[in-house]
C-alpha cells in the first residue's frame, strides 16, 4: 500500500514562543517529526509539508508566523502544499498530489492536535484513506480547559476509535511507523 506523510502546520507561529507561548513539547516534536520524514526519505516515500496561510495576521504570506518552523528538514522532493482552512483537503491540490502517487496510506503528524491535525485526520478518513497519526508527534498549546499533553492523549484516543469512515485510523508512536 503506497504511504505519504503529511506534515500539517509546523509553523514559526505555533512553535515560536511568541506571541501565545511554544507549543507543548515543541523541540522534541521536531525532532521526531525529523527522524519520521528522514526515515520516510530513505524509503521514497512521498512527503507533504502542509502551510497554513490566511489574508492578514501572524499566518499572512511572508510574515514570520507563516515560515516553516526553523528546524523542520524539508527534502528536496518535499513538497509544500497551502491551505487556508483546518482541512488539509478543502480546496488545496492535495488530494490530486496523493492521487497521482497512487497513495492509499498517510502518516500523518503536526500542529495544532485539535484542529487542523484532526481535522486532516478525519477528512482523510473520509476520503477513504488508511491513516497513521504520529501520536508523540503532533502538538497543541495548553488551553484554560485542558493541558496540550492531555489533548494529545485525548486525540490519541479518540481518532482511532472512530468506526465510521471507509479507511480506518490508528495512533502509533513516530518511532514505530514502518513504511516498508
Amino acid at each position: 500500500m503506497n504511504t505519504a506523510v503529511l506534515v500539517v502546520d509546523v509553523q514559526r507561529g505555533i512553535f515560536d514562543p511568541s506571541p501565545r507561548g511554544r507549543a507543548f513539547e515543541a523541540d522534541e516534536v521536531v525532532q521526531r517529526i525529523n527522524a519520521l520524514t528522514a526515515r520516510a526519505r530513505a524509503q521514497k516515500v512521498p512527503i507533504a509539508f502542509i502551510q497554513h496561510e490566511t489574508a492578514e495576521g501572524n499566518f499572512a504570506r511572508q510574515n514570520e508566523g507563516w515560515e516553516l518552523e526553523k528546524n523542520l528538514e524539508i527534502g528536496a522532493n518535499d513538497v509544500i502544499i497551502a491551505k487556508t482552512t483546518s482541512d488539509s483537503f478543502l480546496r488545496t491540490t492535495l488530494n490530486d498530489w496523493l492521487k497521482e502517487h497512487q497513495v492509499k496510506r498517510l502518516v500523518i503528524c503536526g500542529a495544532t492536535t485539535e484542529e487542523c491535525v484532526d481535522t486532516t485526520v478525519r477528512s482523510a478518513g473520509s476520503h477513504g484513506y488508511h491513516v497513521v497519526l504520529a501520536a508523540d508527534a503532533h502538538t497543541t498549546r495548553d488551553k484554560p480547559h485542558a493541558s496540550a499533553a492531555f489533548i494529545r492523549t485525548h486525540h490519541n484516543y479518540t481518532l482511532p476509535n472512530l468506526d465510521s469512515f471507509e479507511g480506518n485510523i490508528s495512533a502509533v508512536n513516530s518511532a514505530d511507523i514502518s513504511f516498508n
